[in-house]
């Protein structure tokens, strides 16, 4: 295969899909949506022995069972791919919504208007539940999306490709809004990432090796985040039933995610009181505690903590722990090491809790609560393509609206510069 004309091919077909997309009435994307959710469940049986071929492909290569269990398509997994794609149809369209209407002197009306981006392209890898949940995101805010999903799915996203053309196609929209690239060639990706005349953005979802080729190498504006390293910080005022139950959850619920806390910050006014506390509810629950030398004199069987620690992204039961000489300390902390995904404060004053949402810089800031919070679902988004922790476009949680920009519109009655 000539990769570098077969993904033109792609990008032009996308590039006039996306002017057709973009035209369409919500009814009519809604409608692809849940006439693909009808596919998917018609497809069962055909879904399932296409996955069967990537697992035993992966085995074969000698995939660890993290990463099976990841790529596997379960009957439970279609089912909430299929739930995921009517609670996309249910969500709020933003598209052609106009907002900051104003009459200038001159008479005239300003205001913007919330258009698609145009057209998405989507990296990702393992769970093939990606091509569903990002091509329903897409569709739904008026794009169109070419879907590179990792060469381990490559006959399951297939599978679902050919469900996502039955669905637009019924609902009389091109089936080149959606489209999955065939080829298991790396060489695609450079080609996708360096279109910029046929692609709007990249969103990458992935590894951090993934993401920093991506961010190095793209000619396309990128969404992302590369790091989870996410910080809780208990400060001297803060409710200590509070402080335990926010900072456990952050850590334990799930380890693996980015948002999980990896460094815990205690003030040490309180840290002779609470770090035993910490440590009995850390340890009863598997996790190794790394500590800085305050943090040792405290608890003894802590393990040293390293420069690298305050880096470090464990997605593992591990959390490094770090006593700080007040509110100023823990901020400068956060903004030397953060990657500027998601910090939260544990605090009962309230000015302090105002300084620390206002001197953070990162795309959340809480004051109270997990850091598992940080998610499209639990902000009220509906469902997420990602997290980004740029500046510019989107930042946090990626939802519809982030995957859509605004323009200037101007309604006036004759009216004329003078």
């Amino acid at each position: 295969m000539d990769v570098a004309a077969y993904m033109a091919e792609l990008g032009q077909q996308a590039r006039a899909a996306a002017r057709e997309v973009a035209r369409s009435t919500t009814a009519v994307r809604n409608q692809a949506l849940l006439a693909t959710a009808r596919a998917l469940s018609a497809a069962r049986a055909e879904l399932v022995r296409a996955n069967q071929k990537d697992l035993e492909n992966g085995r074969a290569n000698g995939l660890d069972d993290a990463m099976l269990d990841r790529l596997e398509l379960t009957e439970a997994r279609i089912d909430t791919m299929i739930e995921g794609l009517q609670q996309v149809a249910g969500l709020p369209d933003p598209v052609g919504e106009i907002t900051d209407m104003t009459y200038r002197p001159s008479g005239i009306q300003v205001g913007k208007m919330r258009v698609p981006l145009g057209v998405i392209g989507i990296i990702y890898e393992s769970r093939p539940n990606v091509t569903v949940e990002a091509a329903s995101l897409c569709l739904k805010s008026g794009n169109a999306t070419i879907l590179r999903g990792g060469s381990e799915a490559i006959h399951s996203n297939q599978a679902i490709a050919a469900c996502l053309a039955t669905g637009l196609a019924e609902a009389g929209l091109p089936e080149t809004a959606v489209q999955v690239v065939a080829t298991t060639d790396r060489a695609a990706v450079g080609e996708l990432i360096t279109m910029p005349q046929y692609v709007d953005v990249i969103v990458p979802r992935g590894g951090k090796g993934l993401i920093e080729r991506i961010s190095r190498d793209a000619r396309v504006p990128v969404i992302k985040h590369l790091d989870g390293v996410c910080h809780v910080y208990v400060d001297s005022h803060a409710d200590p039933e509070k402080a335990l139950k926010v900072a456990v959850n952050a850590k334990t619920h799930r380890y693996g995610t980015c948002n999980t806390m990896e460094t815990l910050l205690v003030d040490e006014e309180i840290a002779d009181d609470l770090l035993p506390l910490l440590a009995q509810e850390f340890v009863a629950k598997g996790v190794e505690l790394r500590g800085c030398e305050r943090t040792r004199a405290v608890l003894p069987d802590v393990i040293a903590a390293t420069e690298e620690d305050w880096h470090a992204e464990y997605l593992a039961p591990i959390l490094a722990v770090r006593v700080v000489a007040g509110l100023d300390a823990a901020i400068d902390h956060i903004n030397r090491y953060s990657s500027q995904h998601t910090e939260s404060i544990i605090t009962e004053n309230y000015t302090r809790a105002r300084r620390f949402l206002t001197e953070v810089d990162s795309s959340s800031v809480m004051v109270n609560a997990s850091t598992r919070f940080a998610d499209g679902f639990e902000y009220g988004l509906g469902a997420e393509i990602g997290i980004s922790t740029d500046k510019l476009h989107a930042r946090g949680p990626v939802g519809l609206e982030g995957l859509t920009s605004q323009k200037y519109v101007v309604f006036g009655d004759g009216h004329i510069r003078t």
